[in-house]
C-alpha cells in the first residue's frame, strides 16, 4: 500500500517546522547572524511551496506573510529583533495547528497583527548595516521544467512570479520544443524560458526557487555584469561547487549521483520498526531453543549450524538495535523552546546548557521521556531558579542555568537535569510529608527518603499555585514513567546551590542481556546492567546471618534478599547459594539464589494485565525450553532491601 501523501507532507512539515524553530532560537542569541536568518527564510519558504502544492491553502497563506517580514529582514531592509523572532516562534505553533487542520482563523490574525507590529518596530528603529552603493550585477537564467512540472503540481507562472520578487527580472519565453498540434500533449510543459535578473540576489535565492523540481530540469546559472560594472570572474569555492551541482544535475551522470543521495536515506514508519523488531526478539527465542537442543544431543553437524545460526541471529539483533537508536539531541533540542517561553512566563533570566547529546537511546524510551523532563524543567524553572533580584543579593549570575547531559554507563543511559537555584527546602519538605501523612512527627529518615517525597501524588512545597506548577501534580507522573521503564531516579540538593535529577534508563527495551538464575524450582532473569558481582554464601553464613541480614564487602556493608523467602518457594535452600550484588545509583543490595545458570539474551515480554502491578517483576521472557521466567525488577528490589535494613538498624 502506497504511503498517504497528506501524511507524508505532515511529517516533512513537522520536521521543517522543528528546523525553523531551532534556527529562531539560535538567531533569538546571535541576531546578526544572517547565515541563520537565511535558513528561516528558507525553512519557510519551502513549507509555504509544500503547502500550496498538497493544498494547505490557508498554511500556506498565513506562512507567507513570516516569510515576507524575513525577506525583508535578509534584505537589510528590517533589523531581526527578539520581538520579531518571538511573534515567528507563536506563527510556527499556528502553522502546526494549520497542518493538523485544527486552527481558529482568530489566532492567526492577532499573530499576523503582532507580526506587523514587530516588523514597523524593526524598520523603525533602523536598518541593517547596507553598502554605500547597491552593486549593479545580476545573473542570466536559461530554464526548462519537466515535461511532468504541471501534472506533479508545479505552476510554471508561480515561478516566474517568484523570481521576479527577487529583483528586476526580463523573462523571455522558448518554443522551440513544442511540437506540431497534432503531436502535443496538453499536460506537459515544454516551453523554456531566459531571464535576465538584475540586484544584489544570491545563487541560492534563485536555486530555491526551483527548490521541488531541480533535480529533474534544465537550468543554467551565468553571473552578469550590468552598466559595465565587471563582476569578479573567478568564482568563490561555495559558489563553484554549488554551479558544478545544477549543471550536474542536468546530464545523466548528474541526475544518478542525485538519486544516489537521495537514496542514502529511507523514511520508515516506526511500527514497521516495531514489527521487524518482534521478529528479531522471536528469532532470538528460536535459536536458544534450537541451541539448546543441538547441545543436548551429540550430533555434530546440528551443532555446527546451531552456532553459525547463533551467531547470525547475534549479528541481526545488533543491527536492530542500532536501527532504533536515535540521539538524544532529538529530545535536548525541544526544549530550547520550552526554556524560551518558560524565562518568558516567569520574568527569569534563563540559559539551557546541554551536554552529551550524541548519546544514543532507543526511540520508544525517548518518546516517553519527554513528559517527565518537562515536568522536571518546569519544577526547576519555576520552584529552583530564583529572581534574578535574589541571584544577585546571593552572589550569583543573574541568569539561572538549567543543565541537561546524557552520557551511557553500561547498558544504561544516565540523564541528568541541573539547576543553580535555591535547592530543596528539607525542612518545608519534612513538613508537607508529616502534614500529608507520608512520615510520623520525629520519625527518622535518609536523606534519599525525604527528598524522594517530592514524588508522592498530589505534594507540594509551593507556596501559591502557579501557572507552571504548585498543584502536586506532575512529579508523581515523572516517577510512574521512569519507573514505567524500567528505570530509577536520584535527587541531590544542596541549599542555596541547586539541585540534580538523575534519571537512569535502560538503553533499550526489547531485547536485554540477563543473568538466568534459579530460585527454587523457578528461573529468573537479572538485568546484567544491575549486576556488580557474584559471591558465595554457605548455608552456615546464610543460617548465622538470620537476625541480620547484611554482609561486609571492602568494609561496606550491604543488605541482602532471600528471595527464595521472599517468593514464598517453600524449599530447602542449597548448601552454596550466591549472591548476585546489583546497584542502582549508589544504593547496593544482595540477592541470594540458589544457582546461576549463566548469561542469557533476554527478550522482554510484557506482564499480563493480571499480573501487571506485581511487584517485583519487570516482566517476562521465554527460555529455551518454552517455559516462562520472570525478569527482576531491580529498582524494586533496590527500594525494598534497602529501607528494610536500615529500620532495622535504626531499631538497635
Amino acid at each position: 500500500m502506497s504511503e498517504d501523501p497528506t501524511a507524508a507532507f505532515r511529517i516533512e512539515a513537522g520536521e521543517l517546522l522543528e528546523q525553523v524553530e531551532q534556527g529562531l532560537l539560535d538567531l533569538r542569541d546571535n541576531l546578526g547572524d544572517m547565515g541563520l536568518v537565511n535558513a528561516v527564510f528558507r525553512g519557510l519558504h519551502t513549507l509555504k511551496g509544500s503547502g500550496a502544492m498538497f493544498g494547505f491553502d490557508a498554511l500556506a497563506a498565513f506562512t507567507h506573510h513570516c516569510e515576507s517580514a524575513f525577506d525583508r529582514v535578509r534584505k537589510g531592509d528590517v533589523r531581526a529583533t527578539k520581538d520579531l523572532v518571538t511573534v515567528i516562534l507563536s506563527a510556527g505553533d499556528h502553522m502546526r495547528a494549520l497542518v493538523d487542520g485544527d486552527a481558529p482563523k482568530a489566532t492567526g490574525d492577532a499573530i499576523l497583527a503582532k507580526l506587523a507590529a514587530a516588523v514597523d518596530a524593526a524598520a523603525g528603529g533602523g536598518s541593517a548595516p547596507v553598502a554605500a552603493a547597491p552593486v549593479k550585477q545580476g545573473w542570466t537564467l536559461s530554464f526548462r521544467l519537466p515535461p511532468d512540472a504541471m501534472a506533479n503540481g508545479t505552476n510554471p507562472l508561480a515561478l516566474l512570479d517568484e523570481l521576479r520578487e527577487l529583483g528586476e527580472a526580463t523573462i523571455a519565453v522558448r518554443t522551440d520544443a513544442v511540437p506540431p498540434l497534432d503531436k502535443l500533449v496538453p499536460n506537459h510543459c515544454l516551453l523554456g524560458w531566459d531571464c535576465t535578473l538584475i540586484g544584489d540576489i544570491s545563487r541560492e535565492a534563485i536555486e530555491d526557487v526551483f527548490l521541488f523540481v531541480m533535480d529533474d530540469m534544465e537550468i543554467a546559472i551565468e553571473p552578469l555584469a550590468v552598466e559595465g560594472e565587471a563582476v569578479e570572474a573567478t568564482p568563490t569555492a561555495e559558489s563553484e561547487a554549488q554551479g558544478t551541482a545544477v549543471v550536474a544535475a542536468n546530464d545523466g551522470a548528474g541526475r544518478a549521483v542525485a538519486m544516489r543521495a537521495q537514496g542514502e536515506h529511507v523514511r520508515v514508519p516506526a511500527e514497521r520498526l516495531d514489527e521487524l523488531m518482534d521478529r528479531v526478539g522471536e528469532l532470538v527465542i528460536a535459536q536458544s531453543r534450537l541451541s539448546q537442543l543441538a547441545h543436548s544431543g551429540h550430533d555434530l553437524a546440528l551443532r555446527s549450524v546451531s552456532e553459525e545460526i547463533e551467531r547470525l541471529a547475534g549479528e541481526m539483533r545488533d543491527t536492530m538495535m542500532v536501527l532504533r537508536m536515535v540521539p538524544v539531541s532529538t529530545l535536548f533540542g525541544r526544549f530550547r523552546r520550552l526554556i524560551h517561553d518558560l524565562a518568558i512566563e516567569t520574568g527569569k533570566a534563563i540559559e539551557l546548557v546541554t551536554e552529551g547529546e550524541t548519546t544514543e537511546v532507543d526511540k520508544t524510551v525517548i518518546e516517553r521521556l519527554f513528559d517527565p523532563l518537562v515536568h522536571i524543567i518546569r519544577n526547576s524553572c519555576d520552584h529552583g531558579l530564583e529572581q534574578a533580584a535574589d541571584r544577585v543579593a546571593a552572589g550569583k549570575p543573574e541568569s539561572g542555568l538549567i543543565r541537561l547531559s546524557a552520557h551511557q554507563a553500561g547498558g544504561e543511559v544516565l540523564i541528568t537535569i541541573t539547576d543553580d537555584g535555591r535547592g530543596i527546602d528539607r525542612e518545608r519538605v519534612r513538613a508537607k510529608a508529616e502534614a500529608n501523612g507520608l512520615i510520623q512527627p520525629g520519625q527518622a529518615v535518609s536523606e534519599d527518603e525525604l527528598l524522594g517525597m517530592i514524588f508522592h501524588p498530589g505534594f507540594s512545597t509551593a507556596a501559591q499555585v502557579t501557572n507552571l506548577s504548585g498543584r502536586g501534580v506532575g512529579m508523581d507522573v515523572v516517577k510512574r514513567t521512569i519507573e514505567s521503564l524500567r528505570g530509577s531516579i536520584d535527587v541531590k540538593s544542596q541549599p542555596g546551590e541547586g539541585s540534580t535529577i538523575t534519571l537512569r534508563i535502560p538503553l533499550t527495551l526489547a531485547i536485554i542481556e540477563g543473568l538466568l538464575v534459579r530460585v527454587g524450582e523457578g528461573r529468573y532473569v537479572i538485568p546484567l546492567s544491575a549486576v556488580e558481582e557474584c559471591l558465595e554464601l554457605s548455608l552456615e553464613e546464610d543460617l548465622r546471618s538470620r537476625g541480620r541480614s547484611i554482609i561486609t564487602l571492602r568494609e561496606r556493608l550491604i543488605p541482602f534478599l532471600r528471595l527464595r523467602d521472599l517468593f514464598a518457594t517453600d524449599t530447602r535452600p542449597d548448601t552454596y547459594q550466591k549472591i548476585v550484588v546489583v546497584g542502582i545509583g549508589a544504593e547496593r543490595v544482595g540477592l541470594v539464589v540458589d544457582q546461576i545458570i549463566g548469561n542469557h539474551q533476554t527478550v522482554i515480554k510484557a506482564m499480563s494485565p493480571l499480573h501487571r502491578n506485581v511487584a517485583s517483576f519487570a516482566g517476562a521472557t521465554i527460555l529455551g525450553d518454552g517455559s516462562v521466567a520472570l525478569i527482576l525488577d531491580i529498582a524494586q528490589l533496590v527500594a525494598l532491601g534497602q529501607p528494610k535494613e536500615e529500620r532495622r538498624l535504626a531499631a538497635g
